[in-house]
């Protein structure tokens, strides 16, 4: 059984004007879900649950984090990942300066660019505009678990968040290459033409958004979920833990618990 993850991913919301969300393609030489379609978002970091990232969080601690996510600790890691994922993945900052003001917006294109380059650390550039991250816009949605016979195993909570103005919203030509607004089920009906690759929890979580024409909708759910103290035992979609990798004629797929082909545990 390989070591399992801790991540966290993003899904943004707007309407134009029905419900759309901003999706990534990941690039074709990844070595994990090369060419799929997903949300920002990746690993947690040893940084994004340390002191600085405490500090820099004004709208949750982790103990309320942890609570709701229903773990004994490092709750917030988990906000903190999606918020630096999506702005070094997406070019969006969910943040705001810690005294007040808006987000200087002219300052992110370039900021981005050194982190993904390396030549600046993303704890570097809050510091030196002393910005604090909006945690309190992200809200849980659902939780994932990579099923046991993937070469990667990641335990993902969703978040939904509204999208601000003004950001870049594009890829970052590192680890994805295409990006683009679509209503849930139109990417849904190009998953089906094969014009779009989609992976399981992606899949489920665009059929679950398609239940809402407008994100007003979306945002109010999602919210009744974080204010629940149950979020941590399955939040829309999931938990999803007992999906299973078997092999197939091409090599391997989920099979996710009820379908018929489900092999039966040995």
């Amino acid at each position: 059984m390989g070591v399992i993850r801790d991540a966290a991913t993003v899904m943004l919301v707007r309407d134009a004007p029905d419900l759309q969300v901003f999706m990534l393609r990941r690039n074709l030489g990844s070595t994990w879900v090369a060419g799929a379609y997903l949300f920002p978002g990746g690993a947690v970091d040893t940084e994004d649950r340390g002191p600085e990232a405490a500090q820099r969080c004004p709208g949750r601690n982790d103990a309320a984090a942890s609570a709701l996510l229903g773990v004994a600790t490092g709750g917030l890691g988990f906000w903190v990942a999606a918020v630096r994922e999506t702005f070094e993945e997406a070019g969006v900052l969910l943040a705001r300066p810690r005294r007040g003001g808006t987000l200087d917006l002219s300052r992110l294109r370039a900021a981005r660019d050194a982190i993904n380059r390396g030549s600046l650390t993303f704890w570097e550039f809050l510091a030196e505009d002393d910005l604090v991250l909006d945690v309190d816009r992200l809200h849980v949605f659902s939780h994932w678990i990579t099923p046991q016979g993937s070469p990667r195993r990641y335990d993902t909570w969703f978040f939904v968040a509204d999208a601000p103005e003004g950001h870049a919203y594009r890829h970052d030509d590192i680890e994805t290459v295409e990006s683009q607004w679509i209503r849930p089920a139109d990417a849904l009906a190009a998953a089906d033409r094969g014009r779009m690759e989609l992976i399981a929890p992606t899949r489920s979580t665009l059929e679950a958004l398609g239940r809402f024409r407008h994100r007003a909708d979306l945002l109010t759910h999602a919210e009744s979920i974080s204010a629940s103290s149950g979020a941590g035992s399955g939040a829309s979609c999931g938990p999803v833990s007992g999906a299973r990798v078997v092999p197939d004629g091409s090599g391997a797929r989920i099979r996710l618990p009820g379908d018929p082909e489900l092999p039966a545990a040995s």
